[in-house]
């Protein structure tokens, strides 16, 4: 596909929170990443306002296992209390994606270079990333690496289909959609010999409204365009 790319993200820990236990204070996480999570860790690979994330798969590559650990979050007051997250344990999966230009921002046209913009985003997947990686929340530290999709064993590669029910898919944010809103998209994934496709977030049809929201202002005054950043870092290079 078109300015795609794959790679390998694992650790020791994940926790992609189902919505519904957040309620009592005793985080549950999913059985599979959401569609957002995995979003969220191409955006910390590599990340522009020009440019929108599209993951299209995600292979399960490890046994679905969960572990409950006693932990103290902090409260909005001060303080401490004490609660059970529920964390899925010993992940790795395989993710193929690809981006495509946010054409609901023209002030972002003149930074639309595919070539250069895949390029930089290979790059950072070989690195590793450009910022900290991590699987659902802050404290599930993660690893990227480059691979190819669907080499390997994966634990499920011969369980045909299995079924998650109802799920969080992601967030539609103003800037993706041209839509003064804040949303959250659902769905019913389906995984087939260890395989989730994504749908796009466009043809996600159970959309809920979760509040105004405006979208931040980019242009040439606060980002640096691709041809810029390149050439930034070949002056450190050859100086």
């Amino acid at each position: 596909m078109r300015n795609s790319v794959e790679f390998s993200v694992y650790g020791d820990y994940a926790l992609f929170t189902d919505p519904l236990t957040k309620l009592g204070g005793e985080k549950l996480s999913y059985q599979i990443p959401t569609y957002q999570a995995l979003k969220g860790i191409v955006e910390s690979i590599y990340w522009k306002p020009t440019l929108i994330m599209i993951v299209d798969a995600v292979r399960i590559m490890n046994p679905i296992r969960m572990e409950s650990k006693g932990v103290r979050p902090i409260e909005y007051g001060g303080g401490n209390s004490l609660a059970n997250y529920t964390y899925l344990k010993d992940v790795h999966y395989q993710v193929r994606c690809h981006f495509e230009f946010n054409l609901n921002r023209p002030d972002m046209a003149f930074d639309r270079n595919e070539n250069k913009h895949h390029h930089i985003l290979r790059r950072s997947v070989r690195a590793g990333g450009r910022r900290d990686i991590f699987l659902g929340t802050r404290e599930c530290q993660a690893y990227v690496e480059p691979c190819v999709f669907g080499e390997g064993d994966s634990f499920y590669s011969n369980y045909e289909e299995l079924h998650f029910g109802t799920m969080v898919h992601g967030i539609n944010y103003p800037d993706e959609t041209g839509r003064s809103q804040m949303e959250v998209r659902l769905w019913n994934p389906e995984m087939k010999n260890g395989v989730i496709e994504f749908k796009r977030p466009e043809d996600c049809t159970q959309i809920r409204v979760v509040s105004e929201m405006k979208p931040k202002v980019f242009n040439e005054s606060n980002v640096e365009s691709a041809e810029q950043l390149l050439a930034r870092w070949g002056e450190g290079v050859n100086g």
